[in-house]
């Protein structure tokens, strides 16, 4: 399945997550949520994966992690905040890079409608 099948089937879930659930929850049970119903759809789904800066020819393990990696490909950094901010996307863009992936999801949950908390962004390789 290639990335953009795969973002269409991560946006399908978290609308139907959101649904199910509206806001006003942490972060940790939309994860779970949104984890099981993209597994549903056979996706190899990590949660948490640690990610390693490389730095001075050093691995370096500084913490941080990948809410969800799909299939190897496609990054999903959730949130459930009162709104974005540039930082989160720093934040996605520097994950993307960081892992060698092109493709991220940004996901606020904390919102009315879902559509308005979904930022897809790209890693220009």
């Amino acid at each position: 399945m290639n990335e953009e099948d795969l973002g269409k089937l991560i946006v399908s879930a978290a609308l139907k997550v959101h649904t199910a659930l509206g806001a006003g929850l942490l972060e940790s049970a939309y994860e779970a949520c949104l984890s099981y119903e993209l597994s549903k759809h056979g996706l190899e789904v990590k949660r948490q994966v640690a990610l390693p800066i490389f730095y001075d020819n050093l691995k370096l393990d500084a913490g941080y992690r990948i809410d969800l990696l799909l299939n190897n490909k496609v990054i999903v950094e959730l949130k459930a905040v009162e709104k974005l901010l540039p930082i989160h996307t720093a934040q996605l863009l520097s994950y993307l890079k960081l892992g060698n992936h092109r493709l991220g999801f940004l996901l606020n949950f904390n919102v009315v409608h879902m559509k308005d908390g979904i930022k897809r962004v790209v890693n220009k390789l």
